[in-house]
């Protein structure tokens, strides 16, 4: 029986450690991380799958410490997998399973390496991501592809849509993998990585709108942000304005010259942006208080609201 020691989180870890279990593959350590209560769960549970199948799941600090080392080698496993496990794997963890350590990507590698594949592209305005399936070196996302699957960006397409799709191609990528893996005969071609990206880590604060960019821009921001993740943002007069959702409108700006500025219409509420167009807000919320179709809080009665090309006075590039 093919044995794996696996490492794996999130919707894309979930998904792959079923189908492990579903072609047969004995799981006899897998590693994970504890939920962070702080973080919105929009995904399924590594452990509670861990637990429903007697596969002992453990989520230290690190697990690359001589203990865990140790561990992973007295299991004996033909294959190391991540799947998606937010530590980098040393270099022992990598030499130390018979047939090779694999890692799932989510992107079109080698694009988008690094983290956060998913919200880069759309930020990027990219119409079409995936996941990949690929052999762990030492530098991140940089081994030799084994496959791949792309899925599209549509326009209105905002991360928690699009990271499902790609959990999805993750799961059709094992699947049709892994007995090639186990037999021996997966193909692999070595990634040229002057054809592709690296991108860090984002945090909160990376959601702050910068007004110098076009409609276009500030909607992929948007979207690539939204909740459940931490949403794009600006502050006016002291007050944080949330940015949730958006529509890029077909009229163009309503007060040419005072772009960018935030009014209503009609009840709804729009953002005349820098290049001339403007789009349709279709979620807002001031100070954490969502607002209401019709509803104008007093912080936004001055209308229209300019906004001030960098939003802050010291803007920075979401």
């Amino acid at each position: 029986m093919t044995r794996a020691v696996v490492f794996a989180y999130s919707e894309v870890g979930v998904r792959c450690v079923r189908e492990l279990l579903l072609q047969g593959v004995q799981i006899p350590l897998l590693f994970t991380h504890a939920d962070d209560p702080h973080e919105s769960q929009w995904f399924g549970s590594v452990r509670q799958l861990a637990e429903k199948h007697g596969v002992q799941a453990v989520t230290p600090d690190s697990p690359n410490t001589d203990q865990w080392i140790a561990a992973g080698r007295a299991a004996q496993p033909d294959f190391v997998f991540s799947f998606y496990y937010r530590y980098m794997l040393g270099k022992a963890w990598l030499t130390l399973p018979a047939l090779g350590a694999l890692n799932i990507h989510g992107s079109l590698l080698p694009k988008y390496r690094g983290r956060a594949p998913v919200h880069w592209a759309i930020i990027h305005g990219e119409t079409v991501t995936g996941a990949s399936l690929h052999y762990m070196v030492e530098k991140p996302d940089a081994g030799a592809l084994v496959d791949q699957e792309s899925v599209p960006i549509l326009p209105n397409d905002n991360a928690l849509q699009v990271s499902v799709k790609v959990a999805a191609a993750a799961e059709q990528v094992l699947r049709r993998s892994l007995p090639r893996l186990i037999a021996g005969t997966a193909e692999m071609r070595p990634l040229d990585l002057a054809q592709g990206s690296y991108f860090g880590r984002r945090s909160p604060e990376d959601g702050r709108i910068d007004w110098r960019l076009g409609a276009g821009a500030v909607h992929d921001l948007v979207r690539a942000v939204a909740p459940p993740f931490p949403g794009a943002f600006t502050e006016v007069s002291g007050q944080r304005i949330a940015i949730l959702e958006t529509r890029l409108d077909s009229q163009g700006a309503k007060y040419p010259g005072s772009q960018p500025c935030l009014y209503t219409q009609d009840g709804d509420w729009y953002v005349d942006c820098a290049d001339g167009r403007r789009l349709k807000i279709l979620q807002l919320a001031v100070n954490g208080v969502p607002v209401a179709h019709n509803g104008v809080p007093p912080a936004l009665r001055q209308q229209p609201l300019v906004l001030g090309r960098g939003a802050t006075e010291n803007p920075e590039t979401g």
